[in-house]
């Protein structure tokens, strides 16, 4: 791991990536407002069992073929499938219920309307889907996430490909201008994106989500194999790391093109914490 930060002095956004539903693919966009806790309608909505655990790409990987769209201010959300059907409607709620975000419980909200129906008959089990705060796994304090576009390209070096989507790695903000896992060396230090300033507080652990392809959901890339093969020795904060995360100090817009940079202060020290998951 570097024992110095790069200044990111010609580090510029390359793309931003939201979806309204967790485990649904991955879309771009020109610019975003990030505020405490993340961007508004991010990872809004959640998709739960019949036990109220939340599910996501991980467990079902047919999420990823789900395109989702949701209008905050009219709050219509749009789900896309892939055989040309749509649901689509304004978010009715049904009252609040208790579900397992992860291992910690969370209250939440049940929405009513076509998308459970369309969902269950898309994934081949019964699901529902339910309206949260904040879908971010690390709450807060992970609100932010982001990779350089040269770690992708060093796994993809190790993976004997010519380039690796980011769309994988579910990452919010992604940018060019440093060295392959520069980003490392930011956590503890603020960073100024366009209009916004976050703290990287972390490493992003990853797990089995990151080894689908982020449109069919079909396993097809050893991920996890590869981040292991030449990053498992490093100092990180969460295992199997692979870009990073943080909290958003300043809130602000940030727009594809936007210039990043650093603050160059002394770092807090680091320590391994267990990874929730993506």
């Amino acid at each position: 791991m570097p024992t110095q930060p790069d200044p990111g002095d010609r580090a510029t956004v390359t793309a931003l990536s939201l979806t309204a539903v967790k485990g649904t693919r991955l879309v771009e966009v020109r610019e975003i407002e990030l505020e405490p806790l993340g961007v508004r309608g991010d990872r809004r909505f959640l998709v739960i069992d019949e036990r109220h655990r939340m599910l996501n790409g991980k467990v079902l990987g047919d999420l990823l073929s789900v395109v989702a769209a949701f209008d905050a201010d009219s709050r219509r959300l749009r789900l896309a499938f892939p055989d040309g059907r749509a649901a689509e409607g304004a978010v009715a709620t049904a009252g609040p219920l208790e579900i397992r975000f992860f291992s910690e419980p969370r209250t939440v909200t049940l929405v009513d309307g076509p998308w459970a129906a369309a969902l269950s008959e898309h994934v081949g089990r019964p699901v529902r889907l339910v309206e949260v705060a904040g879908g971010v796994d690390r709450g807060a304090a992970g609100a932010v996430s982001m990779i350089s576009r040269a770690s992708l390209a060093r796994i993809a070096a190790e993976a004997g490909v010519d380039a690796v989507d980011a769309r994988r790695f579910r990452m919010l903000i992604e940018f060019d201008g440093v060295s392959a896992h520069g980003e490392d060396a930011w956590i503890g230090r603020r960073v100024r994106v366009g209009g916004a300033v976050v703290e990287p507080g972390g490493h992003v652990g990853r797990c089995l989500v990151t080894s689908r392809d982020p449109e069919s959901g079909r396993i097809d890339l050893p991920t996890l194999d590869l981040i292991r093969g030449y990053r498992g020795e490093i100092e990180s904060t969460e295992p199997v790391p692979f870009g990073i995360h943080g909290r958003v100090v300043q809130p602000g817009r940030v727009r594809v093109g936007d210039p990043v940079t650093v603050d160059l202060g002394d770092c807090r020290p680091r320590r391994r914490t267990p990874a929730p998951g993506r």
